[in-house]
């Protein structure tokens, strides 16, 4: 469960921003979450409880931001949308679609107190 080491990764991230705006906790974390990234919303959930204790993010509200998967087709020229990596063109069929938006995993914005 890769889940588990981007939480922590995550977790010691949001430490080192509190720390640097001299708060004492972390009130709330959104991230955004790609359809494509390959990280599992459910098991992060699952995940941020484990890791939170005893950090500055206990008690934090995890707020999650879906990011839809999109793509441009070099074969029709379209924007399209993706629910899968490297999955053909709703358009026209064809598998020449770059993915323009749905890979992420980042911290957008965090609450301290």
């Amino acid at each position: 469960m890769h889940e588990m080491s981007l939480m922590e990764a995550l977790i010691d991230l949001a430490e080192e921003e509190a720390r640097k705006a001299d708060a004492r906790r972390v009130a709330v974390l959104r991230v955004a979450v790609g359809a494509l990234s390959h990280v599992d919303p459910h098991a992060l959930r699952f995940c941020f409880e484990a890791v939170v204790r005893g950090s500055m993010c206990e008690g934090a509200a995890l707020d999650l931001a879906d990011v839809p998967g999109a793509g441009w087709c070099l074969d029709c020229g379209k924007e399209v949308a993706l629910t899968e990596r490297f999955g053909a063109c709703p358009e026209c069929g064809r598998h020449r679609v770059q993915m323009t938006r749905g890979d992420d995993f980042r911290l957008i914005e965090l609450e301290v107190a």
